[in-house]
């Protein structure tokens, strides 16, 4: 349970750090918290950043492009994958 929760907190500082939108000071918690489950349901890279690609979207009504949603479910899969090796 513990190591779960470290990996949650791994992304989101990748999901915060990543700031597509440029707030700032951030305000994504209600995306991340999605974006965190959907990185529970989703193992394959282009599924995840059309997830992510949806979840921002229907927030802010902007699109952000399908490669920098790429590369942030790149990274966060990365992490998944690192967190099912040490079990």
């Amino acid at each position: 349970m513990e190591s779960e929760m470290i990996t949650n907190l791994h992304y989101v500082d990748v999901l915060n750090e990543w700031d597509p939108f440029h707030l700032v000071n951030g305000n994504y918690d209600t995306e991340i918290a999605d974006t965190i489950q959907a990185i529970h349901e989703l193992d394959h890279m282009d599924d995840l950043a059309e997830r992510i690609q949806s979840i921002y979207e229907f927030s802010f009504e902007k699109t952000i492009p399908f490669d920098n949603c790429l590369q942030v479910a790149k990274q966060l899969l990365v992490i998944k994958d690192n967190d099912s090796c040490t079990i």
